[in-house]
C-alpha cells in the first residue's frame, strides 16, 4: 500500500536515459576532452582523449549522475555520480536526466536501491560481467514521493554519505601509514628504540622448515583457502559454495602460526598465516612450513607479503622448471631474507600488528555504516518510514 500521496511509476516516467557515443580508436587523441569510460566510474584517472568538436549530447559536467548499462556486478555496473572533470561520454554509459518534480539527488539514490533487481535480469556474458537493454531500466517500477519529501529523504542519507565518505578516507590513511611503516622496520630503515643490532641475510630454508602431514585420519577439519588480500579465510563461507574435494584425506594440515600458499598462485601474492583455527586443511597443491626458534612467524610473513617478495616470487616461478609454473619448496626454501634478531621481529611484528588491529576496527566501523544506510535507504526510499518535512 503506497503512502498517502506517493505514486508508484516506472523508470522512464521520472527520468531520461541518453546513450554515450562509441568512439572508435582513430578518434582517441592524447589532448582534448578525456573520454569517460566504465573504468573512469571507478576512479581510473587512465583517460583517452577526444580532440575533435564534440556534440552537446556528448558531454559530461561534475555532477551529472550516469548509468552504466554494462559492467561487472557490484562494480562498475549500474548509477554513478560523476566527480571528474568535464569530459565526452563513451558508450555503454547512460546520462541520466530527471523529469518534471524529481529531485536529481533522489533519483540517484532510487536508482541505486534497483540496481540488484536490474543487475537480476541482465544478460551476462561471463559470470560476473552484466549488461541491459534501455528497456530493462525504463520498466522498473519505483515509489514517487512529493517533492519536498523526495529533497528530505535525499538530505538524511547524504548525511550517512559523508559519514562512509569519511571513514573511507579514514581507512586509506590507516592503510597508506602502515604500507610506509612496513617499507621502513622490515626493512632496517627505520629501527625501534633500543635495537642496533646488525641484521643477517639468510635463506628461508635455513630458518623454517617444510611441514607436509596429510588427513589420513579424516579428520572434520574445517577447509581453508589463501586469498590475496585476506589471507586465508573459511572456504565455504567465503566463497558461499564448496570448491573443495570429497575426498579430503589427501588435504595437508596446517596448524596455528604456520605459513602456507597455493604453489601455482603465490607470484599473485597468495600466501597466508594460518591464524584462524587450531588447526585447518588446505588443498594438497599448498605448501605449508613453520618457523625455526629464531624466526618469528608474524615478521616472516610481513616481509613475504610485500611488493618486493612478490616480484622475487614472480620471477622464481618464471625460472620455475616446474612445467605448471609452481613454485615448490626446493625453490621456495632458497629464496634469501633478512632478520634482525629474535627480540627485535616481535618488536616489529607487535607494532605492525597493532597497525592492523586499527584498520579492523575501521573496516569494521566502515561495513556497520554501509549496512545501517543500506537499511534505511530501504526503509525510506520505499515508504515504510516517513520523513517530516519542514
Amino acid at each position: 500500500m503506497l503512502p498517502d500521496g506517493w505514486e508508484r511509476k516506472t523508470v522512464s516516467d521520472i527520468c531520461i536515459l541518453q546513450n554515450g557515443n562509441g568512439f572508435k580508436p582513430h578518434q582517441w587523441d592524447t589532448k582534448g576532452l578525456p573520454i569517460i569510460r566504465i573504468q573512469n566510474l571507478n576512479g581510473s584517472s587512465n583517460f583517452n582523449y577526444f580532440s575533435g568538436k564534440p556534440l552537446e549530447k556528448w558531454l559530461v559536467n561534475p555532477g551529472q549522475i550516469l548509468f552504466a548499462w554494462a559492467g561487472s556486478k557490484g562494480v562498475s555496473f549500474g548509477p554513478f555520480i560523476w566527480n571528474g572533470p568535464q569530459g565526452v561520454l563513451n558508450q555503454h554509459i547512460f546520462k541520466v536526466f530527471s523529469k518534471g518534480k524529481v529531485d536529481k539527488n533522489w533519483l540517484y539514490l532510487i536508482l541505486r536501491s534497483i540496481t540488484d533487481k536490474i543487475e537480476g535480469q541482465a544478460h551476462g556474458f561471463k559470470a560476473t560481467l552484466v549488461h541491459v537493454k534501455k528497456q530493462d531500466i525504463d520498466t522498473q517500477v519505483v515509489n514517487l514521493p512529493p517533492l519536498p519529501e523526495q529533497k528530505k529523504i535525499a538530505a538524511i542519507l547524504s548525511t550517512w554519505d559523508r559519514a562512509i565518505e569519511g571513514t573511507e578516507k579514514l581507512l586509506a590513511n590507516s592503510q597508506q601509514q602502515k604500507k610506509a611503516l612496513m617499507q621502513q622496520l622490515l626493512t632496517g630503515k627505520k629501527r625501534l628504540p633500543g635495537f642496533t643490532g646488525e641484521w643477517k641475510k639468510t635463506t628461508i630454508g635455513n630458518i623454517a622448515k617444510e611441514i607436509s602431514i596429510r588427513n589420513k585420519n579424516r579428520k572434520n577439519y574445517p577447509v581453508i583457502s589463501c586469498t590475496k588480500t585476506k589471507g586465508f579465510v573459511d572456504s565455504l563461507s567465503f566463497f558461499n559454495k564448496k570448491v573443495y574435494s570429497d575426498d579430503l584425506s589427501g588435504y595437508k594440515i596446517i596448524s596455528r602460526n604456520q605459513i602456507g600458499f597455493p604453489s601455482n598462485h603465490i607470484e599473485e601474492g597468495s600466501i597466508g598465516l594460518q591464524n584462524i583455527h587450531d588447526d585447518a586443511i588446505v588443498s594438497p597443491i599448498y605448501t605449508v612450513f613453520s618457523m625455526g626458534k629464531n624466526a618469528d612467524p608474524l615478521f616472516v610473513f610481513a616481509v613475504l607479503k610485500t611488493d618486493h617478495y612478490r616480484q622475487i616470487f614472480a620471477a622464481a616461478t618464471n625460472s620455475s622448471v616446474d612445467r605448471r609454473g609452481s613454485l615448490r619448496w626446493s625453490a621456495f626454501s632458497q629464496i634469501k631474507i633478512n632478520l634482525p634478531s629474535p627480540p627485535e621481529q616481535k618488536a616489529i611484528a607487535a607494532v605492525l600488528t597493532t597497525a592492523d588491529e586499527e584498520i579492523t576496527a575501521i573496516e569494521s566501523d566502515l561495513s556497520r555504516l554501509r549496512q545501517e544506510k543500506k537499511a534505511l535507504m530501504q526503509q525510506l526510499l520505499t515508504g515504510k518510514r516517513r520523513v517530516t518535512v519542514d
